[in-house]
């Protein structure tokens, strides 16, 4: 994998770049839309190229770990081939998963004991087999395995924590290292910074994923609840320390204006279920500021879903069609509205990049969270 850093905002830590790898190019800011169990929900291949257009998306190992389970993806020759997906894939380590399973896991020093949320079968995570867990899978950047702390956290437990996700983090790479890329392309390893929101960890963590020289580095345990305000110090925090020349992944993060004012910090890279579940539930983001389509003010609006025209879906389809398919739970209403989000995160982090690449993106920012933060 290399990283072109292209351009700096002056007004702020903004980044235009280019991460190149055996699946092409892709270019940064990015949003990845997250496919989970192999399929970026409601979405077909089709309009996830032609109209949403993402350079990369992202896959969940502990999802895919369980179903169809690796033996089927190394059948098929990894992840690409199975979901018919010809662009780069990154997985997260499925240490956010394991998180969220707080009732049915046990974390020890040699990995993490849980409990399927499908039928209660016991699995264990060790930051080897997810290695090789990942490596079986076939994506093209694959996550460190981590423990991710909830929100609000005690500060001990939070150091103890980061330290035992260092002592992984080492485990990781030499495993990664002993073990070859099974598909005839290379795959990087990400580390992952934590340390909840404590100032001290943060730096402490920055500066140890820092000095183990990975090609790429990311940010985890934010977006769990915290304030956006900490998360957005946390994120200042460790920008500050991790390298410029590697590219910053914010994991699981955000809203419209968490990814504006995130990519104002020094953030390459970005995935949240946000645009897709929001999506499922009425919710649709656009330039001028959010909309629930399911209220009745919609009902004889018949004017396109978003007169950008971003994707088909804008211009195709009108607000009161579109509030009608919801309120009889027809799920072509979801597809849509899935569609139109995706095509406006994407939309939003390539007009954020043309900005940096103007150096007016400070501007521009500042003018867009403003516009964004309405509800329609």
């Amino acid at each position: 994998m290399e990283f072109e850093l292209l351009k700096t905002d002056p007004a702020s830590k903004a980044r235009a770049g280019k991460i190149t790898t055996d699946h092409g190019v892709i270019e940064t800011p990015i949003f990845m839309p997250v496919g989970t169990v192999a399929s970026v929900k409601g979405v077909h291949q089709t309009e996830l190229k032609q109209e949403i257009n993402p350079d990369i998306i992202l896959g969940n190992t502990y999802h895919l770990y369980l179903r169809p389970k690796t033996e089927i993806l190394k059948k098929a020759g990894g992840l690409h081939k199975f979901m018919n997906w010809d662009r780069n894939i990154l997985t997260d380590s499925g240490g956010y998963q394991v998180y969220s399973l707080s009732g049915r896991r046990k974390i020890k020093e040699e990995g993490v004991k849980f409990k399927s949320h499908i039928d209660g079968s016991y699995h264990v995570f060790t930051p080897e087999n997810v290695m090789e867990i990942q490596r079986e899978i076939g994506a093209d950047i694959i996550m460190a395995f981590d423990e991710c702390t909830p929100y609000p956290c005690d500060y001990n437990y939070a150091k103890r924590s980061m330290h035992m996700t260092h002592r992984w983090l080492d485990r990781c790479i030499k495993h990664f290292a002993e073990t070859p890329p099974l598909y005839g392309y290379d795959q990087t390893l990400f580390p992952i910074v934590q340390g909840s929101t404590y100032k001290d960890l943060r730096r402490q963590s920055a500066e140890y994923i820092a000095s183990r020289n990975a090609e790429g580095n990311a940010i985890g345990g934010l977006s769990v609840g915290e304030p956006a305000e900490e998360m957005y110090a946390m994120t200042e925090v460790v920008t500050e320390i991790l390298p410029e020349e590697k590219p910053r992944y914010l994991m699981g993060v955000g809203t419209p204006i968490n990814i504006l004012e995130n990519i104002a910090l020094g953030i390459d890279m970005f995935d949240c279920v946000m645009p897709t579940r929001n999506a499922r539930n009425g919710m649709l983001f656009t330039a001028h500021g959010t909309i629930n389509i399911k209220n009745k003010k919609w009902a004889d609006d018949f004017s396109p879903i978003d007169d950008m025209g971003i994707t088909f879906v804008d211009t195709q389809y009108s607000k009161a069609y579109v509030r009608h398919l919801f309120t009889v739970n027809e799920m072509l209403g979801k597809q849509i509205a899935t569609i139109h989000n995706l095509g406006f995160y994407l939309w939003l982090v390539r007009e954020a990049r043309k900005h940096i690449l103007a150096g007016d993106f400070r501007t521009w920012k500042d003018m867009m969270v403003k516009q964004m933060d309405k509800r329609l």
